[in-house]
């Protein structure tokens, strides 16, 4: 009987709830004009903090009447200013209501009425503006539509305290790419916005640095213009300086370094500068210990990762300001004392964003340890890390595997490290793992890493090699990305280089011929390289280069033809000539060389180049196809000095550049032995 009643009970409750809010809804038609201004008003006091009471008014049709009656001329305009707070409060709750405020063309409504001369109207429009822009659902690209709307919002900041805290957010938020940068920097942002920061209001003050915090990121142009502006006769990076202070409340503290971090990375302060190290690294530095929120903890070491990324100096001395490598390691144990919290939804937020928390650390790591190699020491003598690096490259966050991987390159590019804690915790295995189905980011990073781990002296190689790693490089140089191309045939280099013939002809069975002469003509320079680099290595030891010439030697010459023909850099010609110089060193793969007169014409014209790499790797080429020892040398000189090399050489003895001079003797001898 109890599951009969029920359904009824509810039924009516429902009934009843949506009963009320059609009341409201039905006020809004009334042909009395007070009486629809009461029933806004009503509306206003039943809507706020009632998530269920504003989802009912939407899904009854509030929003196109009050939307009506805020553009209508003929309503009054504190009708119109109810309806703007009305809707305002209705963008308060679930991100639903937004979506549904903004498809029935809230946006375009809302500036419209900014064009009216009355401030609190002016007002109330704006601020619901701002709550619908500050929503993720919202589509940002909405305020640049209309050409005229960001220079009015422009000339509405001088109007009150209240139109600039909302207009310097609005914009905050919807300055998402470097076109909405200059969209706002040509239509007078810091001009405008830059007497803001000495605001009596907190409130106006901290949107306009977050505003310049979102202006600066990767922005040279706006950088550069900030270093030189004067607010109230004091340059900007003196105002930022003062905001980091510690009396000022953590918020501003943290985006007043943001500010400063963004124009030392876009190059318009020097990373030596006061402001830098004695200030805005000192301030982020601070925001990473445990006395802080997460947020703010997250946030700080983030920007701090950001600030240092490119520069060893400021590296070094991050990781000895504060303890800072041993203080990040708080950061894998939060919250760390939970009975000493006693705000539950607090405790709540921390357990589900502690991965961020993860996330930062990895990043901060990977930044300090980039360059330095004590530093890196450091880090990976600091409790468990690897252990706790190794766990996170198989965190479900993406955002934390992708830090964490980040984190293992950084540290992978010690000699060092990956001799000895590298292989100690076998982190090859879950970094493997982690190739075999990640986004291409993740992959990046990991097969960079992995690049590094194949080097002749890790000790990780051979377990690598195999696992059967040779089949999912070969894949990694097929794929779209230039950077997955470059790292798949990078570590097939190194893993090429001193390798015995099997693996050797493992890589290229794998790759296939046809592959590997598309890599040769990759328009990505770094593949190119990459791949003579591979093509090298292969050809190295003669019972290798003779067996690999014996297979592939007509496609490898078409491809070496090719390469010296077509317009390439010094580098690219350099090294294939290096490759020639390896087959020229072959017993039988040599004969390739001096039966193809018209590669010997092209060694003959890079010998004379006035490049001096150039003519060093052609040299070698000769010297390789002449020497004594070998069978068939005599028939070889006789050709080659029929052919005027010999004078060549004579010429290039006497060559200014001491390793041609030399190369050159070194050849000529082996005419007079």
């Amino acid at each position: 009987m109890a599951c009969l009643l029920e359904a009824p009970l509810r039924i009516s409750v429902l009934s009843e709830v949506t009963a009320t809010s059609r009341h409201y809804v039905d006020r809004l038609f009334d042909p009395d004009p007070q009486k629809v201004l009461q029933g806004v008003i009503d509306m206003k006091n039943a809507v706020i903090g009632n998530n269920k009471q504003k989802a009912n008014l939407i899904v009854l049709g509030a929003v196109p009447r009050l939307l009506y009656l805020l553009q209508q001329s003929s309503s009054s305009l504190e009708l119109r200013t109810e309806c703007a707070v009305v809707l305002g409060s209705l963008a308060m709750g679930t991100e639903n209501n937004i979506k549904s405020l903004v498809d029935c063309h809230i946006i375009p409504a809302l500036l419209q009425g900014l064009l009216c001369p009355d401030l609190i109207f002016i007002e109330a429009c704006l601020r619901c503006l701002r709550t619908v822009f500050i929503s993720p659902v919202t589509p940002v690209q909405l305020l640049y539509t209309d050409p005229t709307v960001i220079p009015h919002l422009m000339s509405l900041l001088s109007r009150s305290q209240r139109t600039q805290e909302y207009i310097t957010q609005i914009f905050s938020h919807c300055c998402k790419t470097p076109e909405h940068q200059t969209v706002l920097f040509n239509h007078g942002a810091i001009q405008n916005i830059a007497p803001l920061l000495i605001s009596p209001s907190y409130k106006v003050r901290m949107q306009a640095l977050k505003c310049f915090s979102v202006l600066a990121y990767e922005n040279t142009q706006v950088s550069m213009t900030l270093v030189n502006v004067l607010v109230d006769g004091e340059l900007l990076s003196q105002v930022f300086v003062k905001m980091m202070q510690r009396d000022q409340p953590i918020e501003m503290q943290l985006t007043a370094a943001k500010c400063l971090t963004y124009m030392c990375r876009a190059g318009a302060i020097r990373t030596d500068d006061s402001c830098i190290v004695l200030k805005t690294l000192p301030c982020l530095v601070r925001m990473c210990s445990k006395e802080h929120l997460l947020e703010e903890r997250v946030e700080g070491a983030e920007t701090l990762a950001y600030l240092m990324e490119p520069d060893v100096e400021l590296q070094r001395i991050a990781s000895t300001t504060d303890h800072l490598v041993a203080m990040l390691a708080d950061y894998f144990k939060y919250p760390s004392s939970v009975s000493a919290i006693t705000d539950i939804k607090r405790l709540d937020y921390d357990l589900k964003h502690a991965h961020e928390l993860r996330q930062a650390a990895f990043k901060l790591y990977a930044s300090l340890g980039s360059n330095d190699e004590d530093i890196r020491k450091k880090i990976t003598e600091t409790e468990n890390m690897m252990d706790r690096i190794v766990s996170g490259l198989s965190e479900s966050s993406i955002k934390v595997r992708l830090a964490a991987v980040r984190c293992l390159h950084s540290l992978s590019r010690s000699v060092q490290q990956l001799r000895t804690s590298f292989h100690d915790h076998a982190v090859w295995k879950p970094l493997m793992k982690l190739l075999q189905n990640a986004p291409d980011e993740v992959l990046v990073m990991a097969s960079s890493t992995l690049c590094n781990l194949l080097l002749e002296f890790s000790p990780s190689k051979e377990p690598i090699l195999e696992s059967g790693v040779i089949e999912l490089l070969c894949s990694l140089t097929q794929s779209d990305s230039p950077a997955l191309r470059v790292n798949g045939i990078w570590a097939l280099m190194n893993m090429a280089f001193q390798a015995d013939q099997k693996v050797k002809v493992e890589i290229v069975r794998c790759l296939g011929t046809e592959q590997l002469f598309r890599l040769l003509s990759d328009p990505d320079t770094n593949v190119l390289m990459k791949t003579l680099g591979l093509l090298r290595n292969l050809l190295s030891t003669r019972p290798h280069i003779d067996q690999i010439m014996s297979s592939h030697g007509k496609q490898i010459m078409q491809a070496v033809t090719l390469i010296l023909e077509a317009e390439h850099s010094i580098e690219v010609k350099e090294q294939t000539l290096c490759i020639l110089a390896n087959i020229a060193d072959g017993n039988t793969a040599k004969e390739l060389i001096m039966t193809n007169d018209d590669m010997l014409q092209k060694i003959k014209y890079y010998m004379g180049h006035s490049n001096v790499k150039l003519q060093l790797a052609a040299t070698f080429c000769i010297s390789n196809l002449i020497w004594n020892e070998e069978d068939g040398s005599q028939e070889r000189q006789d050709k080659l000095r029929e052919m005027g090399f010999v004078d060549i050489l004579h010429k290039l003895t006497q060559a200014p550049d001491p390793n041609l001079s030399d190369r050159a003797k070194t050849a000529m001898q082996q005419y007079l032995a």
